[in-house]
C-alpha cells in the first residue's frame, strides 16, 4: 500500500515529472493522429482505385493455348461462364487500346471550329481508350459516381474543366444544342485531360493508332474522329489525365481487331467473404473451359492485386511513419529515465530511512517503478483521448488553423479530396497505448532497480 502512496507523493512533489508525462502524451497523440490520417488516405486511395475497377479482373492473354487453340474472339462465352457462379452479382466487358490523341477543334454552335489540318495548334498526347457496355459498366463499377458533378463547396480546380454529361445513364448520347451535319460517335474524357487540352462539350478529337494484324504480322494505321460529350472525374490523376471512354462497339469497329474484348470486370455480392474462394473456383473453371490460357500467368486477379503497387506504397508509407513517430515514445522514455535517475539521487536519504523502517528492496523498486506507471497512465490515456478527438475533427481543426495563420496547410486540389481523410482504428489505438506503457516502464525499470540495490547505510550517510 505504501508504495502507491509514496510514488504518487514523489510524482506530484516535483514539477519536472510533468515533462515525462507531457512527452508520453505528445508521442501517443502524434502517433494516433498521423496514423489515422494515413489510414484515411489509404482508404481514399482504395476507394478511388476501386472506382475504375471491379472486385475481380479477368484479363485473358492474347496468346493462344499451348496446343495452338486460340481463345474465343467474343466475350460472350467468358461472361456467361462468370455469371453462372451464384456469388457473382454482375460482370462487364471492356476493350482497351492505347492511342495518340490530336485535338482538332470543336463542332457545333457552342464553340468556334478550328481546322484539323492546322498542325501548329494541334496537341498530340498518348491516351488509353476504353470501350465499355454502359449498362453493365454502371452496374459493375463506380463509373456513375465519377460522372456526378463536384460538390458546390469544391475548390476551383475541381470544378474548372468539368463538363457534366446530360444523361449519366447514357453518357454517349448526343447532347442537345449542338449542330452537326453528319452523325458522330461521342466519348467522355477525364477532367484533367479536358483541362490540359482545353476540351469542351462538342470538341472534336482525332484518335490515331497502329494495329498489328494477328495473321500477317503487318501493322496498319487507323484514325477516327470523335466528339466530346462530357467529362468524368475519379480523383486518380493517372486515369483523369489519360483515359477516354466510348462505346465498346464503336471502339471495336474503329480498331477492327479479331477480339472484341480485353478484360472482364466482375462484381461479387460479398467480396470480403467470397473474394478468394470465387477467385480460386473461377480460375479452375475458366481454364478447364479453355476461356483463359492460364490463371497462373495473372489472367485473373483481385482489384487489390491489380493495383498492388499503389496500395502497397501507401501501406509502406504508413508503416514507416509509425516507426519514425515511435521514436517520440523512445525519447519520452529517455526523459522518464533521466528524471527518475535525478530523483533517486535526491531521495537517497529517504530511501535509507524507508529501509530502516522495514522497506524491502522490492518495495523500494516498486515505488519508483510506479512513478513510471503514473507517467505512462496519465500521458497515454490523455494522449489517446486527444489523438482520437483530433483525428475525428481534423478537417475543422485544419481550417481553423489555416484561417488564423493565413496559410493553406492542406491543399485539397493536390489530392482532389474535399476533406482531410482520417480513420480511427480502435486496435491501433490500443496497440499505441500499450506500446507507450511498455516503453515507459522499460526505461523506468532501470533506475528503479538501481534504487533497490542501494546500500541503506550509505544512503543514510548521504547529505
Amino acid at each position: 500500500m505504501y508504495q502507491g502512496f509514496l510514488s504518487w507523493r514523489f510524482l506530484t512533489a516535483k514539477r519536472i515529472n510533468w515533462v515525462g508525462i507531457i512527452g508520453v502524451y505528445v508521442g501517443v497523440t502524434a502517433l494516433i493522429l498521423i496514423l489515422s490520417i494515413m489510414s484515411g488516405f489509404l482508404e481514399q486511395q482504395r476507394r478511388m482505385v476501386r472506382g475504375s475497377l471491379a472486385h475481380l479482373v479477368v484479363e485473358p492473354s492474347p496468346m493462344p493455348h499451348i496446343d495452338g487453340t486460340p481463345l474465343p474472339a467474343s466475350s460472350e462465352p467468358l461472361q456467361q461462364a462468370i455469371l453462372a457462379d451464384p456469388r457473382v452479382e454482375s460482370a462487364t466487358t471492356q476493350l482497351s487500346w492505347f492511342s495518340m490523341l490530336m485535338q482538332g477543334g470543336a463542332r457545333g454552335s457552342l464553340i468556334s471550329t478550328s481546322r484539323l489540318s492546322d498542325t501548329q495548334s494541334a496537341k498530340l498526347v498518348g491516351v488509353q481508350i476504353v470501350g465499355i457496355d454502359i449498362e453493365n459498366e454502371l452496374r459493375t463499377t463506380d463509373l456513375l459516381a465519377s460522372l456526378q458533378p463536384p460538390p458546390a463547396e469544391a475548390s476551383i480546380n475541381q470544378t474548372y474543366g468539368y463538363i457534366a454529361v446530360e444523361n449519366p445513364n447514357d453518357p454517349f448520347s448526343e447532347p442537345e444544342g449542338l449542330e452537326y451535319q453528319q452523325p458522330w460517335a461521342w466519348c467522355i474524357v477525364g477532367q484533367q485531360l479536358a483541362i490540359v487540352h482545353g476540351l469542351r462539350r462538342g470538341s472534336e478529337i482525332n484518335l490515331g493508332t497502329m494495329i498489328p494484324d494477328p495473321q500477317t504480322g503487318k501493322v496498319r494505321q487507323s484514325n477516327r474522329k470523335y466528339l466530346v460529350a462530357g467529362t468524368f472525374r475519379t480523383g486518380e490523376n493517372e486515369i483523369d489525365l489519360g483515359r477516354i471512354y466510348m462505346d465498346r462497339r464503336d471502339l471495336h469497329d474503329f480498331l477492327g481487331t479479331h477480339r472484341d474484348y480485353s478484360q472482364v470486370l466482375v462484381k461479387l455480392h460479398d467480396y470480403e467473404r467470397d473474394g478468394q474462394a470465387v477467385m480460386g473456383d473461377l480460375s479452375a473453371s475458366l481454364v478447364q473451359k479453355r476461356l483463359i490460357r492460364d490463371a497462373g500467368l495473372g489472367e485473373l486477379k483481385t482489384w487489390e492485386q491489380y493495383r498492388g503497387n499503389l496500395l502497397g506504397a501507401i501501406e509502406n508509407e504508413k508503416v514507416l511513419m509509425a516507426i519514425m513517430l515511435s521514436l517520440v515514445l523512445v525519447v519520452a522514455g529517455f526523459t522518464v529515465f533521466a528524471i527518475l535517475t535525478m530523483m533517486i539521487a535526491e531521495k537517497r536519504r529517504d530511501i535509507g530511512i524507508l529501509a530502516a523502517l522495514g522497506a524491502t528492496p522490492r518495495g523500494t523498486m516498486w515505488i519508483f517503478l510506479l512513478i513510471g506507471f503514473w507517467d505512462a497512465l496519465l500521458g497515454a490515456v490523455g494522449g489517446a483521448v486527444t489523438g482520437v478527438l483530433a483525428a475525428l475533427n481534423i478537417d475543422s481543426i485544419e481550417q481553423s488553423i489555416s484561417q488564423a495563420l493565413g496559410v493553406e496547410i492542406f491543399n485539397r486540389d493536390v489530392y482532389l479530396f474535399d476533406h482531410i481523410p482520417a480513420v480511427v482504428d480502435p486496435v491501433s489505438v490500443g496497440v499505441i497505448v500499450l506500446g507507450a506503457f511498455v516503453c515507459t516502464l522499460t526505461f523506468a525499470a532501470i533506475p528503479s532497480w538501481r534504487a533497490s540495490r542501494m546500500n541503506p547505510i550509505d544512503a543514510l550517510r548521504y547529505e
